[in-house]
């Protein structure tokens, strides 16, 4: 790695240690509607409040229950109606997610590109997420969504110290290094700043331990193939590993060798899902 790349890890690291770097706040949309939903009386007319004040929100959550995906044969086009059909976790956790595009946006063309490139990358493995967990687990989907979506939420505040330090703005390969290395470390610190549940807290931090063992399928396994299978057909380093060797394939039941892609039934499950977080 390079002297600056060194350099700037070690500023980091030492900054996260002390408490001195400043994290991401949630979205304020965001906050409300984690906030409501943590009441366990929460009525459907009190969610659809909170998200009705932000209108992008609003369409979005339509947007997603009449995807082919989740809708009926009756078109929603009123929120309450939308929480209603969704329910008010998938709801508040979907709503979280999406929310937080708001925060990948910069003031300067070359971070806000990388920004974009991060989000579509992390809506990519969401809607593969989504897919994983509803054909290979009984957990929730809405949340392996979730997990999809967050789980590169560290690269946000390298992006931000990378704005203010020209050097490393200038140049990609240290950037890179940096991000590769430490975005884990601090997306699992963000997610706990945030009080996120542990089963999602811990998915930035160990979805790239590729050998990682655990009692049971978890959200890191599924946010770990939908990486992996995120990079079918390209260079990228992760497909030049043995996939039989990593165990969260043989958690979710999948052979490594078999493509989702080439399963008619899951391929059109993963356009319909990546349209609908889009």
């Amino acid at each position: 790695m390079s002297t600056l790349a060194d350099k700037v890890q070690l500023e980091l690291m030492q900054a996260i240690e002390n408490d001195e770097l400043v994290l991401p706040t949630l979205p304020e949309v965001a906050l409300k509607v984690r906030e409501a939903a943590e009441d366990p009386d929460v009525s459907i007319s009190t969610l659809a409040k909170v998200i009705g004040n932000d209108t992008a929100l609003t369409a979005r959550i339509i947007k997603v229950v009449n995807s082919p995906l989740l809708r009926t044969s009756r078109e929603i086009n009123d929120l309450q109606m939308a929480i209603s059909r969704l329910g008010i976790n998938y709801t508040s956790n979907l709503a979280t997610g999406l929310a937080m595009e708001q925060m990948f946006q910069a003031t300067t063309d070359v971070v806000d590109r990388k920004m974009r490139e991060v989000w579509n990358k992390s809506t990519e493995i969401a809607a593969i997420s989504h897919v994983l967990c509803r054909n290979f687990t009984r957990l929730p989907a809405d949340q392996a969504t979730l997990a999809g979506l967050i789980h590169q939420i560290g690269i946000l505040p390298i992006l931000t110290y990378a704005e203010e330090h020209s050097a490393l703005l200038s140049d990609s390969i240290s950037l890179n290094h940096v991000i590769d290395r430490i975005h884990p470390l601090i997306g699992e610190k963000i997610l706990r700043a945030w009080d996120f549940p542990d089963p999602i807290a811990i998915v930035p931090g160990q979805h790239l331990d590729f050998s990682r063992v655990s009692e049971k399928v978890d959200y890191v396994d599924i946010v770990q193939v939908a990486t992996l299978q995120s990079f079918i057909g390209t260079s990228h380093p992760y497909t030049q590993l043995d996939w039989n060797q990593i165990p969260a394939f043989a958690k979710l039941g999948l052979d490594p060798n078999t493509l989702l892609q080439e399963d008619e039934d899951l391929s059109a499950a993963m356009d319909a899902a990546m349209s609908m977080l889009q």
